[in-house]
């Protein structure tokens, strides 16, 4: 039997060995099934106890992936540091399980590729879904939750729809001008050149790549007030990573980020936690975000440079901002699908101006920010938080 890193006493997988490609014999809603691999050891099944599965993409496999794709392998390492944003909770898979057998779950870490088998035998009735780890083109957990509702299972998180839409930065611009949120007019270029042109800013503008997260693709001179260096950042982003890149007027201003977690079914905006996320710099780059996350984040660590950005509440200093961003955050869960777990990402001008930048469906549950979050908001740490989130969706369950 396939076992996730870091899973040990308390954590059930029914995943098998990925080599084998096959099914275990039983349905998951049998009470007992003997299991093929291990002769002589039954597992009981959790047919009658509730059970969170938490489905993940591995950064290994995503790098391994790329590299068979004909990536560079230092690109490609670039690329799937992003999944570290999320994947950094392993090591407190034990502590998850624990949480959840407090509040009568079982828990299930279940790596993306073994998603397909697990998801098929599991019983509708007693399990949730949560996906961990988002993405496409580069990375595959968008798929997750598909695979929960082709299953017939009851999944945790935003409309299927967002696990796709928010990974493509120009396509959810779009989609939200036509909500009537207030987000910056893109343009998008392609390996120097343009595919749609970009509105004229005095201020200049500001480059990054589409389809990347965790600020992979930014640099010191992504912000650029002319559009000849913008279209020489969007060949080095197409040389490095084969993805387009946006190109937005440039917005002065404080970067904040809204985090939300519905500890329970009804919860609404009042629950988010808005803060100015202060790096001491104008914007952050893939350097600065390489050193809090994954590997490089440990090695910054064991070097002792690594720097947490400094988190501000800011209706502290800007209520009207503070406000601002909560209607935006209200007209997204109702209009576009966002819940139970999100965060949004805005630009907050001196004059209380709130610029909407990106949204996340799968935001880095174990980062500083959502860490924080969940202590100031919920008064949890993030296994409990997580653990509790999942026992009142099946509180709802149970009473429908």
């Amino acid at each position: 039997m396939k076992i996730a890193p870091h899973c040990r006493a308390g954590v059930q997988l029914t995943s098998v060995f990925r080599e084998s490609r096959m099914r275990p014999p039983c349905d998951g809603r049998q009470s007992r099934c003997q299991d093929p691999f291990i002769p002589g050891i039954v597992h009981l099944m959790s047919s009658r106890r509730p059970k969170l599965i938490l489905v993940y993409e591995p950064e290994k496999a995503c790098f391994d992936r790329l590299v068979a794709d004909g990536h560079v392998p230092a690109r490609a390492a670039e690329i799937a540091s992003y999944l570290a944003q999320s994947t950094d909770i392993a090591p407190e898979f034990d502590a998850l399980a624990a949480a959840c057998q407090t509040r009568g779950l079982s828990f299930v870490p279940v790596e993306l590729d073994d998603a397909a088998s697990v998801l098929a035998v599991e019983g509708p009735d007693t399990t949730l879904v949560w996906t961990l780890t988002d993405g496409i083109a580069y990375f595959r957990g968008g798929t997750a939750p598909a695979l929960a509702r082709l299953n017939g299972l009851k999944a945790l998180g935003a409309d299927d729809a967002l696990f796709a839409l928010c990974q493509d930065k120009f396509r959810s611009g779009a989609v939200l001008g036509a909500l009537g949120l207030p987000v910056p007019q893109s343009g998008l270029a392609r390996d120097g050149h343009w595919l749609v042109e970009p509105p004229a800013s005095p201020a200049g503008w500001f480059v990054k790549p589409n389809r990347l997260g965790a600020k992979i693709g930014i640099w010191p001179d992504s912000r650029c007030n002319d559009l000849g260096h913008a279209l020489e950042l969007s060949r080095r982003v197409f040389a490095a990573y084969r993805d387009d890149v946006v190109v937005q007027p440039y917005v002065a201003g404080r970067n904040a980020r809204a985090s939300f977690l519905g500890l329970k079914p009804d919860t609404g905006v009042e629950a988010l936690g808005i803060a100015f996320v202060d790096a001491g710099g104008d914007f952050q780059t893939m350097a600065d975000s390489l050193a809090l996350y994954g590997d490089t984040g440990e090695a910054a660590k064991a070097a002792g440079t690594y720097a947490e950005p400094v988190l501000l509440p800011v209706a502290a200093s800007q209520p009207r901002a503070d406000a601002r961003i909560r209607r935006i955050a209200e007209s997204m869960m109702t209009g576009l699908g966002l819940r139970d777990v999100f965060s949004i990402d805005f630009r907050v001008e001196a004059d209380d101006s709130v610029h909407l930048i990106e949204f996340e469906v799968c935001p880095g549950l174990p980062c500083f920010d959502f860490r924080a979050y969940c202590r100031t908001q919920w008064e949890m740490g993030l296994a409990d938080a997580m653990a509790e989130t999942a026992a009142s969706r099946f509180g709802r369950l149970a009473a429908s």
